[in-house]
């Protein structure tokens, strides 16, 4: 169902951690049927030289594909970086202040099309606005200062770990949710 779990790297210097987000082959799957199937409707038909509107939804299609393709997650001595085409985040380790494992289908949020927008934000009646730098629906929810940031890491335990690691040489008071070693919140998110 997703792609490999493959190790996070670990650059040798400076300690910066870094993984890229599973993929889905299903996702991919969809995309690419739906790139197929505008390709057949938009071919040439009318004058030579104009541009059929179609080629353009399919732009847009292979766009949010190379979107969730990119997506990958690193982190430093001091952020941890959610990247991706046309809409990253990042989050300054000492703002961080709950780690927890999540599943976007227990936070149920308002709107599907939030992780399709270029800044992914979306709404959940649980904890309010979040944002969602994600390729499937388990990962790991950061309550920072600002608005919480949901991410999608091949291994999200061990990605919780290792931020909670990093975090806690800024806050040591920073909350970690059962399931991540260390971590017993009262209350935390069911990590399905």
């Amino acid at each position: 169902m997703t792609g490999s779990g493959a190790s996070p790297s670990l650059d040798r210097i400076g300690g910066r951690w870094r993984v890229h987000a599973p993929l889905s082959l299903g996702v991919i799957g969809l995309y690419g049927a739906l790139i197929l199937i505008v390709f057949v409707f938009g071919r040439p038909g009318g004058s030579a030289g104009s541009i059929n509107p179609l080629w353009l939804v399919d732009g847009l299609l292979l766009v949010f594909l190379a979107r969730y393709a990119s997506t990958s997650y690193s982190m430093d001595a001091d952020r941890l970086y959610a990247r991706r085409i046309f809409g990253s985040r990042s989050i300054r380790l000492e703002d961080v202040r709950r780690i927890e494992l999540a599943n976007l289908r227990d936070l149920s949020p308002a709107s599907f099309f939030g992780g399709w927008g270029w800044r992914g934000r979306m709404w959940s009646p649980m904890i309010g606005s979040f944002d969602a730098v994600h390729t499937v629906s388990t990962g790991v929810l950061v309550h920072a200062r600002s608005v919480p940031l949901f991410v999608s890491p091949p291994d999200p335990s061990r990605f919780a770990q290792e931020l909670s690691r990093r975090a806690r040489s800024y806050f040591d008071g920073v909350e970690v949710g059962p399931g991540i070693p260390g971590g017993t919140v009262p209350g935390a998110l069911p990590a399905s």
